[in-house]
């Protein structure tokens, strides 16, 4: 298998992803996904269109090498309309005001992908 997509239009609590909310995706340290290509966490608007914004940003993952880890390594991206903190930036998703969806995509995946070992983790909602 080439790709393996996981979609989410749900947080953690079970609500329906809103740009009128703050939500953060974090990958603890060791638990990017496991892919021998490259992951990105893409967004799409209500319609599965990419939401237009000031960034022309409509996905983070490999190939974003500006990524900020934590101290303990892991990785935490933000999901919001509103820009976070200077620091925060380049790991910042913008997202429109209105539901979204995210596409947790997996290019040539590893067993624990395509064994069901790994699962992403989850959309907590912040604010």
């Amino acid at each position: 298998m080439e790709t393996k997509y996981f979609y989410q239009d749900l947080d953690a609590a079970g609500e329906r992803l809103n740009g009128g909310h703050y939500y953060t995706v974090t990958f603890s340290r060791g638990m990017l996904p496991p892919v021998k290509g490259f992951w990105s966490l893409t967004l799409y608007n209500e319609y599965h269109f990419f939401a237009p914004n000031t960034l022309n940003r409509y996905s983070l993952g490999t190939k974003n090498r500006n990524l900020q880890y934590e101290s303990d390594g892991s990785l935490t991206l933000y999901v919001q309309a509103e820009p976070p903190e200077e620091e925060k930036l380049p790991n910042w998703l913008p997202a429109p005001e209105t539901d979204f969806t995210l596409y947790l995509r997996t290019y040539w995946p590893k067993t624990d992908i395509l064994e069901n070992r790994w699962t992403p983790p989850p959309v907590k909602r912040i604010k």
